[in-house]
């Protein structure tokens, strides 16, 4: 089947994986392989701007790459690679900053977000980020970004961006990206009231085994109002009935529904039913997870093919930006 386009997307190395990256992003990766040529990049450029100290970079970032190639990117037909080994997205980065303006960097909403929750580490990298993301998804050519709501003002900002060089240089040498709505859910974590994420320690690994699966599940929040065994809960406000519609069966789910309302079935039989379900869809990922992780050369040799052919792409762009700019040969 002739595939759609080419799409980007990437994601800053936090490590093992949990559900709600998996809900997130990477079930939406895997999928848009179907229709489109793929090209995945772990960020870690981008994780610069944020991180205290690197002593971890690498292994999040091996970790992470492997939970998406259990997951099921295939890089025989997707570009998986790490963003700093392609030097050609820090040069597009510094001819971009010069067409940006200050001001439209300053007003993004994320950035407010991250100077409120960091006020004392606001760096030029951090101001610049969007930069760098537009660099990341214009070097290969994108056609189209899938994109949450909360992204939207990132990737306009990017065909800003694109529209802004082509004027300046007179050519439309890159290629302004289109936009894909996904419906990114928010997968709360197991206090049932916050995002899911490792810094709360509210989260659930893909690559954990039954057992602390079951421990984690066992531990999240339920019914708020559901006080005793014999209370009637209301699945609407549980978050574990939010868990089971994905990972349960639909005639269980319906089953858990009614029996809930009426306070046939507990909280901890319910829980206990979504880690036995959960655990049984993720065990084919844990076993080629540890197929893959045996030899670890082949996550670095996946990585470094991907950047070669990355590194092919993005070169000949470079090519045609350097001639749009007049720069000296």
């Amino acid at each position: 089947m002739a595939k759609k386009g080419r799409v980007f997307s990437g994601a800053r190395p936090t490590g093992r994986q949990h559900l709600g990256n998996y809900l997130g992003a990477i079930k939406n990766y895997v999928a848009l392989q179907q229709e489109f040529e793929c090209v995945y990049s772990i960020v870690d450029v981008h994780a610069l701007t944020t991180v205290e100290t690197t002593k971890d970079l690498t292994s999040n970032t091996f970790d992470m790459a492997l939970d998406w190639l259990a997951a099921g990117i295939r890089p025989e037909e997707s570009i998986v690679f790490v963003q700093s080994h392609v030097p050609q997205v820090m040069e597009l980065h510094t001819y971009l900053s010069m067409v940006t303006p200050l001001g439209k960097l300053t007003d993004l909403p994320t950035f407010k977000e991250k100077v409120r929750e960091s006020p004392e580490n606001v760096n030029y990298g951090l101001v610049g980020y969007p930069v760098l993301m537009t660099a990341d998804i214009v070097l290969y050519r994108t056609d189209v970004v899938p994109v949450g709501v909360d992204q939207a003002p990132h990737l306009e900002f990017a065909r800003e961006t694109v529209r802004s060089f082509n004027y300046r240089y007179g050519a439309a040498v890159l290629k302004e990206p289109q936009m894909k709505n996904t419906e990114i859910p928010k997968v709360l974590g197991i206090d049932g009231q916050q995002k899911m994420g490792k810094s709360l320690n509210n989260h659930i690994e893909l690559a954990a085994t039954p057992e602390e699966t079951r421990l984690r599940v066992m531990q999240m929040v339920t019914d708020p109002q559901r006080m005793r065994r014999t209370d009637p809960g209301n699945p609407e406000v549980c978050n574990v009935f939010s868990m089971h519609k994905i990972f349960t069966p639909a005639e269980d789910v319906a089953m858990i529904n009614q029996e809930c309302r009426r306070a046939g079935i507990g909280c901890v039989d319910c829980k206990k039913r979504f880690a036995e379900n959960l655990n049984q869809n993720l065990a084919p990922f844990r076993e080629k997870r540890a197929e893959i992780g045996a030899n670890p050369a082949t996550v670095w040799d996946v990585l470094h093919d991907g950047a070669k052919r990355a590194r092919a792409i993005a070169e000949e762009t470079m090519v045609s930006v350097r001639e749009a700019i007049q720069l000296p040969k």
